[in-house]
């Protein structure tokens, strides 16, 4: 057995479905030209074939396998370091081989063929892949980062049973939020509790459009992310999958928010049921790490019609059927309209942050032409006011709308 045979590997069996390192195993091992030109047009496309290991240990940084997972938990034992090491050396010697190629292959290099290089070595990897100081930094990424396809991702949707990734999310902060002190504050507890594995309560943001529910949940992401926090979004058509959602969820190390924005539902609609179910556990109890969270423009998430009062004989019971889905969340957080008062501080701060040069009075001033002209004040309308005074200021403009 060569000392790169990938056939030995136990761990990381997952590195090898990637098609640059599938055709160059097939390469060395077929003495195959073609599988070699091919490994060599997916690496310049990547802008990685002068550094071929550190496009490998790459691979094998995001690779899901049982050393990472365990890694994340704090779960690992020595068996799993060892089989780990075991499959680093392998294809720390697969890489190496990028130097050392044979027949057919080193005939055609000789000849000028573009070669596929070593370079150098990944900082966390190091000089000898496998040794103790490599696993123990490899370790402390896996606890810092997560594993797999949640290093670097926070956000996913649900799809065909699965977990799919959301590329780009916001990277917005809760000192980008102002004001709203109590209702944030509220919300990141509930979030210690969740993250900390203390009791904690779903919850629903209502309020109206505008103030900043969507905004909190992503800031209170973004800043327990390193805590393990991840949110799954679904949207109010997928409720019926909650349940299904949860299966996928339950056997994860880390917290989850399941969570809908948006949310209002008809009285007889039938997602209702699954919503009222998951709230308070029904047959599937409410699981360690999954809160549900949901966002709405009224606390009545069930849609009142005036024909419930007048043609209902117990109008009172069916109003209370209306709110007896908002109080499923065990925290409830309203989001309130801003006056005048509330906006023009909003835009201080903000414009502040941004460092406008616009004296506040011109500055007031136009807010509130800007907030007349928009259809009201709110925190989002604040906020692209300042991102407009910004842009016109960067190019000496006058502020016109």
């Amino acid at each position: 057995m060569e000392s790169f045979d990938t056939d030995a590997l136990i761990l990381l069996r997952g590195v090898l479905h990637d098609d640059a390192v599938a055709s160059f195993v097939n390469a060395l091992r077929q003495d195959d030209l073609a599988s070699y030109a091919h490994a060599e047009e997916l690496l310049l496309a990547e802008d990685m074939q002068d550094s071929f290991a550190a496009y490998l240990s790459h691979k094998i940084l995001y690779d899901d396998n049982l050393f990472a997972r365990r890694a994340f938990a704090g779960t690992l034992n020595e068996d799993i370091r060892r089989a780990y090491s075991h499959d680093l050396a392998i294809l720390q010697n697969l890489a190496k081989k990028t130097e050392t190629p044979s027949g057919k292959i080193a005939l055609a290099l000789s000849d000028g063929f573009p070669a596929v290089r070593y370079g150098k070595d990944d900082e966390v990897f190091g000089k000898n892949w496998g040794d103790g100081n490599s696993l123990d930094k490899l370790i402390g990424f896996y606890k810092h980062n997560g594993y797999g396809v949640y290093i670097g991702h926070k956000a996913f949707t649900f799809e065909h049973n699965a977990l799919k990734p959301v590329r780009n999310t916001s990277d917005i902060s809760l000192a980008d939020l102002k004001d709203y002190e109590a209702e944030k504050k509220a919300i990141e507890d509930n979030t210690v509790n969740f993250v900390s594995g203390l009791p904690y309560s779903n919850m629903l943001l209502y309020g109206d459009k505008g103030t900043g529910k969507s905004s909190t949940i992503h800031a209170i992401l973004n800043k327990y992310a390193e805590r393990g926090l991840r949110a799954v979004e679904i949207p109010k058509d997928q409720i019926k999958e909650i349940n299904a959602v949860k299966e996928v969820l339950a056997g994860l190390p880390f917290k989850f928010f399941i969570f809908i924005d948006d949310l209002s539902l008809e009285e007889r609609d039938e997602k209702v049921t699954s919503l009222k179910a998951s709230l308070e556990g029904s047959l599937t109890e409410k699981g360690a790490n999954v809160m549900i969270v949901a966002t709405s423009n009224r606390r009545h998430i069930l849609k009142e019609n005036f024909s419930d009062r007048e043609n209902s004989v117990h109008a009172r019971d069916t109003m209370e059927e209306q709110l007896s889905l908002s109080d499923r969340f065990g925290l409830t957080v309203y989001f309130s309209s801003t006056g005048k008062a509330e906006y023009l501080s909003i835009i201080r701060q903000l414009a502040a942050d941004c460092g406008l040069k616009t004296p506040q009075e011109e500055l007031f001033a136009l807010a509130e032409r800007w907030a007349l002209l928009k259809g009201g004040r709110s925190p989002r309308r604040a906020r692209q006011f300042i991102d407009y005074v910004f842009a016109c200021e960067a190019k000496n403009q006058p502020v016109e709308f």
